[in-house]
């Protein structure tokens, strides 16, 4: 049984989802690659739900930097090094591509990493938003580029002045 429900937050609605293994899916409104429904999803509510909506809440208020839920991503063992390598990536920091496929000991899979990061199950927790252009441009974002640069800004990764020349 998967249990999902409906949250609003500062970058739009997001869809939570767990299971008995914990937080499976946070989906941005218009997610590039949705998670695939079936008989097992029902629309409820339950403790890690609520659990992470709170955390979520502190995240978005500037209050929490870190993420204390149990996580149930489900991939490719590719997919799930490096889903575990991106919540190494600091508060407030960003890596390139080249930089995470080096930190998983596959300095040639720079379009891999890319690929998986685009298929994180659990953006902002498992924060893909960290993760940029080797020369410093913010690439693809499931969530679109404007809520990667809000989510950069929130955490200091990105000034102000950052998003007024990326504008022009």
């Amino acid at each position: 049984m998967i249990t999902y429900r409906h949250v609003d937050s500062p970058v739009g609605p997001l869809l939570l989802a767990s299971a008995d293994d914990g937080l499976r899916l946070i989906e941005f409104e218009a997610p590039w690659h949705p998670a695939k429904r079936d008989a097992r999803w029902r629309e409820g509510d339950d403790a890690v739900l609520r659990e992470t909506r709170r955390q979520l809440d502190a995240y978005f208020a500037g209050k929490r930097r870190d993420f204390d839920l149990p996580l149930a991503p489900h991939g490719t063992p590719f997919q799930m090094q490096v889903w575990r390598t991106l919540a190494e990536i600091p508060w407030g920091e960003t890596w390139s591509y080249a930089q995470m496929a080096r930190r998983i000991g596959q300095p040639t899979a720079t379009r891999a990493v890319g690929a998986a990061n685009g298929r994180n199950p659990l953006p902002i927790v498992l924060p893909c938003h960290r993760v940029i252009g080797s020369d410093g441009s913010l690439t693809g974002f499931g969530g679109g580029l404007p809520t990667k640069r809000f989510l950069l800004t929130l955490e200091g990764a990105l000034r102000a002045d950052d998003l007024f020349a990326a504008a022009h």
